[in-house]
């Protein structure tokens, strides 16, 4: 069976309602992303912090999958399917995705503030005061600007039996997770959908200038001839 790899960012989330991590005027939801995504910022004002992710927990809980995390859950039928996502939804789950690695976090969850392995998961507000059980403050289980990804090495594994690999929702700028695609075997079929997109087509790119939700629907049926 042949080993599908996903990697996909905002824009396959953007389609159910959730904004892109970073508009262009730099914001995220009207706050500077250094004050919200930085390990400086939660020691600054871990008030606003939780906060600001408990608003983003609470629009989760108000969209739903759309036809692009379906079409890929669906590639389940006739192929191995791993998903390396970094988005910190679980849009990718609730499509009914059995292999998904968040490169990011997720927004489900919470983490010790002192010990990062203590993660638990976390669907309603996260507040000053609610402590792990050493007695330390929970923070959000969100990679932020300047920390390690701890699933990268996995990340790798996975991209280095890939098949197929399929670059969805993403510019492929953000690094470490920019550069995932360079650990597929060499000659391994690649899929890049996005509606404007940067990468030029190469000998094993296959570029489809669409929004994810017509994307993947094209992909499918190229996927699935014989």
């Amino acid at each position: 069976m042949k080993h599908i790899v996903v990697l996909s960012g905002a824009g396959i989330s953007a389609e159910s309602g959730i904004k892109t991590f970073r508009d262009a005027d730099g914001l995220w939801e009207g706050h500077d992303v250094m004050e919200v995504a930085t390990p400086q910022g939660f020691a600054a004002n871990p008030e606003l912090v939780l906060n600001f992710y408990n608003q983003r927990r609470a629009q989760l809980n108000t969209v739903t999958p759309n036809k692009a995390h379906i079409g890929l859950a669906e590639l389940e039928k006739d192929f191995k399917v791993s998903i390396i996502t970094q988005n910190v939804d679980d849009l990718h789950e609730r499509a009914g995705s059995t292999d998904v690695t968040h490169l990011h976090g997720e927004l489900l969850k919470a983490r010790s503030t002192f010990d990062e392995t203590d993660i638990k998961t976390w669907k309603t507000d996260l507040n000053l005061g609610d402590l792990c059980k050493q007695g330390y403050q929970m923070r959000p289980h969100i990679v932020w600007f300047g920390e390690d990804v701890p699933m990268m090495d996995k990340a790798i594994k996975i991209c280095e039996t890939a098949d197929v690999l399929i670059i969805i929702g993403t510019s492929m700028q953000v690094y470490p997770a920019a550069s995932l695609m360079h650990y597929t075997p060499e000659n391994t079929d690649t899929y890049f959908i996005d509606p404007k997109p940067n990468m030029v087509s190469s000998k094993n790119i296959t570029v489809i200038a669409e929004p994810a939700t017509v994307g993947v629907l094209k992909l499918t049926n190229i996927l699935k001839q014989p």
